[in-house]
């Protein structure tokens, strides 16, 4: 039996390492796919991208694993089947089930790392791949002058060039506008041609100008300058000015600042923020419904508020019918207390229930990030008992039809999860059933295809549906 199991072991471990790098290499192209134009053209060094593709890498495994255990299952019974090895098992007296046993005792061990990956690792790679990601994004473009285009990315200066040569450094009919006093285009650097050099260290571009002239203008003297605005003029054959890159540079955000969100937790941190969050929305239900409770008394009784304060001495003339007695004006003045005590009670109830809402959506993304801690270690199992049953009844290995049937169900798994988490969010479903229907669909069928496999069913075999259909028509025309 160890020898057997080795065998098993064996192949179904060169299946899943295999299976779960490429499932992370098709994540990572996605990804690369989606925020390719963030990334392109920003001078980002090999270390910033490799660390980026990195900490995205970590943030792919709670897809990759339990797609690489239902591959990596259905490859392996399925090539021990194609071959009939499992033939042979069941010949000397081995069980259908037995031989799942290493796998399954590998897939328990997995589930557990899988928590602890989840709970531990997972929070701070999602914390360091968001928070290099939005540097990343909001990071400026490499410096790139084009032709007719003001080129605005350099700190406090304009720069215009009419033309380039074909070396990319030479340019003709520049325009430098400095903005550096904050005083709009009163310095402006004209030239007719010009060349543009990095420095050594690759921190400064040089601007070497020729034949240009320097246009300044004096409004030192705000009385004078607007009237005269004099400005004076200073010819030049050759004039250099060099430009910082300093801010062309990738600046790293505090990691403290995204700590808090539900993602970046642990299990105790989501028991804790989720515990403070409750009592502050309990506290805040109440101190609403009593304040709201007070000022309607208030307003009843005609006191304290800007807007009764007016109304006290008329509320004695009210009788039935209302405002009858009262002048046109006094009525008036009643009509518009009233309104705007109303427009007042609605403004208020309008602004808590939206905080109020924010608020519970707020307890609702931590329930479900607390609830997904534990959904990434029974997804392991659940498509280990759908992988290694379907394997044995389709008896095909290869990257074949094990491949299309495993990304079926782990599309069907993962819309069924997006969409019930999307309608637990927003209040139509339990949060509870809204992360674990998908698994709670799941298992039941994994436990089927594990019942069918271990009792020898054709349930993929084209001849026995087709020995079925004929055998229930024959009997349909046998009736008539």
């Amino acid at each position: 039996m160890k020898k057997l199991y080795k065998l098993i072991l064996k192949s179904f471990l060169g299946s899943f390492v295999f299976t779960f790098f490429i499932v992370i290499f098709v994540l990572l192209m996605q990804f690369l796919w989606v925020y390719v134009d963030d990334l392109v053209g920003k001078g980002l060094s090999f270390k910033i991208i490799m660390e980026l593709f990195f900490h995205a890498s970590i943030t792919f495994v709670p897809m990759a694993l339990p797609l690489a255990i239902l591959l990596a299952s259905i490859m392996s019974f399925g090539d021990l089947g194609e071959h009939y090895e499992l033939v042979a098992m069941k010949a000397s007296g081995i069980s259908i089930w037995k031989a799942m046993k290493p796998i399954f005792v590998f897939s328990v061990m997995l589930s557990g790392l899988a928590f602890i990956f989840s709970n531990s690792i997972n929070p701070v790679a999602m914390l360091k791949f968001k928070t290099l990601l939005f540097d990343v994004r909001k990071q400026k473009l490499a410096f790139d002058l084009k032709e007719g285009v003001f080129y605005k990315d350099i700190d406090n200066y304009v720069i215009y060039v009419d033309k380039k040569g074909k070396d990319g450094s030479t340019i003709y009919g520049v325009k430098i506008y400095d903005h550096t006093a904050s005083e709009g285009n009163s310095k402006i650097m004209v030239a007719d041609s010009g060349m543009m050099s990095l420095s050594p260290n690759q921190r400064t571009i040089v601007f070497t100008l020729y034949n240009g002239h320097n246009y300044t203008e004096d409004n030192s003297d705000k009385q004078t300058f607007k009237f005269n605005r004099p400005f004076e003029r200073m010819s030049f054959r050759e004039e250099q000015i060099k430009f910082s890159l300093a801010s062309f540079d990738l600046t790293r955000s505090n990691e403290e600042i995204y700590k808090s969100y539900q993602a970046m937790m642990n299990i105790h941190q989501l028991s804790t923020a989720l515990d403070s969050l409750e009592r502050k929305y309990v506290e805040k239900q109440e101190n609403f419904s009593q304040s709201f409770q007070k000022r309607l008394s208030n307003y009843e009784s005609g006191k304290t508020s800007p807007l009764t304060s007016n109304l006290s001495p008329l509320t004695s003339h009210l009788q039935w019918p209302l405002l009858e007695h009262l002048d046109p004006e006094a009525r008036n003045a009643v009509l518009d207390v009233a309104v705007g005590i109303s427009r007042n009670a609605k403004d208020n109830v309008s602004f808590n229930k939206q905080d109020l809402g924010a608020q519970d959506l707020n307890i609702k993304k931590h329930k479900k990030e607390w609830h997904k801690k534990f959904t990434l270690s029974f997804a392991c199992l659940i498509f280990f008992f759908i992988g290694a049953p379907l394997g044995t009844i389709i008896r095909k290995g290869g990257l074949g039809l094990p491949v299309v049937i495993s990304v079926l169900f782990f599309v069907i798994y993962h819309i069924i999860s997006t969409v019930a988490e999307r309608m637990a969010e927003f209040g139509d479903l339990n949060m509870f059933f809204g992360v674990w229907i998908s698994s709670l669909v799941f298992f039941p069928v994994g436990l089927f295809l594990t019942f069918k496999a271990t009792t020898d069913s054709s349930l993929l075999d084209a001849d026995s549906w087709k020995k079925l259909f004929h055998n229930l028509f024959h009997r349909k025309k046998t009736a008539s």
